[in-house]
């Protein structure tokens, strides 16, 4: 653990969401020195709000967990979307920098549109395809415009212990349903938000800056990645593939958006695990 993070003093943002959760508990463990609001505290799309929260903490590194992720709500919330997910990273990123402060913030996979046929790399042009994905583009584009001190991690299909991410809710689906449908045209990488939260923190122990895939190893089908679910669990309930546009969801998913996470563990001399052996930890730990 560096010095630097030892006495540094960090404010999380969307405290009650599964990513900053698993930060909680990481930073406690460790001995870390935080500051943890929920939405009711701090209201991340109001610039005075941020400006009077950032006054009053004094932060080295902000961690925003705050997120908009409601992918389908999105397309007709445009406003509230926007705001927490663009004029949020906007505010953060202008009064970060006159404070010296670091900013860590998260985006997603959804900024690529998924016609490219191998793993994305940071470079790749994005491309959204949903008003929530291009909300979280353009939340990073105001981050690198307005602050040089930041990390920037895409990460995809991320679970924890929350109700809105798909292992979730598959589970809660599994509980009603003897048979599912699942969609097999949509491929991506599930992410545990542990996995997460452990490499952000060696990330700002060594000092890194930047924008980074952060993602674990492989990929999968939603459908895949259903199996792999019932199989760990042993479920009984019959999973049938399918194309995802029998569901007929207001937005456009990429088909195919998983990325590629070799530079933050080339960077950090890191092996990071495998999708599925994330997922059966995570799945031991919720029985």
């Amino acid at each position: 653990m560096g010095e630097g993070l030892q006495k540094a003093k960090i404010v999380i943002t969307g405290k009650n969401g599964q990513l900053a959760k698993e930060f909680i508990t990481l930073l406690s463990e460790k001995g870390l020195n935080f500051i943890a609001f929920d939405k009711s505290e701090f209201d991340i799309s109001d610039f005075e709000t941020v400006r009077k929260r950032l006054k009053e903490t004094k932060p080295d590194i902000l961690i925003n967990c705050a997120a908009y992720n409601l992918v389908d709500r999105a397309e007709e919330d445009r406003k509230n979307c926007y705001l927490t997910n663009t004029k949020g990273a906007e505010n953060f990123a202008k009064l970060c920098s006159e404070i010296n402060c670091k900013i860590v913030h998260y985006s997603t996979d959804y900024v690529f549109d998924g016609k490219k046929n191998s793993l994305y790399i940071e470079k790749d042009t994005p491309n959204p395809l949903n008003y929530y994905g291009k909300t979280k583009l353009e939340g990073e584009n105001k981050i690198k415009e307005h602050c040089e001190n930041y990390l920037i991690f895409r990460v995809s299909w991320l679970y924890g212990k929350g109700k809105n991410n798909f292992v979730m809710k598959f589970l809660n689906w599994a509980k009603h349903n003897d048979t599912l449908q699942i969609a097999e045209n949509e491929v991506s990488i599930p992410t545990s938000a542990k996995r997460v939260a452990a490499i952000t923190v060696k990330a700002l122990a060594n000092g890194l800056k930047g924008l980074y895939h952060l993602t674990n190893s492989g990929y999968v089908s939603r459908f895949g990645l259903a199996l792999k679910v019932k199989e760990i669990l042993k479920l009984r309930n019959n999973i049938v593939p399918v194309n995802s546009e029998i569901f007929n969801l207001k937005a456009k998913r990429p088909d195919f958006s998983a990325m590629d996470n070799s530079l933050i563990a080339k960077s950090l001399d890191i092996s990071i695990p495998l999708w599925h052996e994330d997922l059966k930890e995570f799945l031991r730990e919720i029985e």
